[in-house]
């Protein structure tokens, strides 16, 4: 899907990364994959002069599908792993798989996605779903699956933001969310911010990891919508990812932002599913 903002080419991540070989790669870690395949999503109908929140409606019918998917996989005691397509559909994802229990929210991203319609500068979608998952912005998206909120703030954090907008950082300081900025990364280690954030939910049965492929630095990964210089490295990156596997915590997964018409010969794609693949469980012994 890529309804969340006006820059085309978010609907082929999963192509992308289906192509790059995911489904082989995790089966090569034993575990047993099914591919349920692509949820609807419309054709996008460019509306002249418009914004990326003209289509409410749509991201609503596809954040839906996505809702429902992941509340089925979960149920099933599986882990479900949704690859996109714009951070949109993380309103789809994060409120599926948390639908019957307080989940932790791991957001890995260059911008904290906290904007709502009153505070975006842009007024895109995919800049707003971390605010709606706790409740804040267009009713239509808030209640999508059930009503109101769908994680408490005091159970997210978030790692790597290097961009925020300046009302988005009033918001944000104020929200209870725990935050991990590049500075903080670069003072302490990915290490030490690893093991915090894990701490921080250690309370929590379930933890959903949402990744923004655009954390990374646009050196290492070119094909995104909304590179911002100064971003995690290639081994920071997969630091975190071995971290996670080990700690047992991870429950359910999102990777998004893969733009294959940005891209350098798949490099972004790949580098996804090597994270996600580290996320699984692969090592390097």
């Amino acid at each position: 899907m890529d309804f969340g903002q006006l820059r085309r080419g978010l609907d082929m991540g999963p192509a992308a990364a289906r192509y790059t070989g995911l489904v082989s790669a995790i089966r090569a870690l034993g575990h047993h994959v099914e591919d349920l395949g692509d949820v609807v999503v419309p054709v996008r109908i460019p509306v002249e002069g418009g914004e990326a929140s003209d289509y409410i409606d749509e991201i609503r019918g596809v954040c839906e599908q996505v809702y429902e998917r992941g509340k089925q996989v979960i149920e099933e005691n599986a882990f479900p792993l949704f690859i996109g397509g714009d951070h949109s559909i993380a309103i789809g994802t994060v409120g599926g798989v948390s639908h019957d229990r307080p989940t932790g929210l791991i957001w890995i991203d260059a911008h904290a996605d906290f904007n709502t319609p009153e505070t975006s500068p842009s007024g895109n979608i995919h800049g707003m779903p971390l605010a709606i998952l706790t409740g804040a912005g267009d009713g239509r998206l808030v209640d999508l699956g059930r009503t109101g909120a769908k994680v408490d703030p005091e159970n997210v954090v978030i790692i790597g933001i290097r961009d925020v907008d300046r009302f988005e950082r009033i918001r944000l300081k104020k929200s209870g969310i725990t935050v991990y900025t590049m500075s903080d990364i670069d003072e302490q280690g990915m290490g030490t911010i690893a093991r915090k954030a894990l701490m921080k939910l250690i309370h929590l049965k379930r933890v959903h990891l949402s990744f923004d492929i655009d954390a990374i630095d646009p050196v290492e990964a070119p094909g995104v919508g909304t590179p911002v210089p100064g971003g995690l490295t290639f081994r920071e990156a997969h630091l975190f990812m071995e971290i996670i596997a080990d700690s047992a915590k991870l429950t359910s997964m999102d990777l998004v932002e893969i733009n294959p018409i940005l891209d350098q010969v798949n490099k972004t794609a790949k580098l996804a599913v090597d994270l996600i693949v580290s996320a699984l469980g692969k090592r390097i012994l």
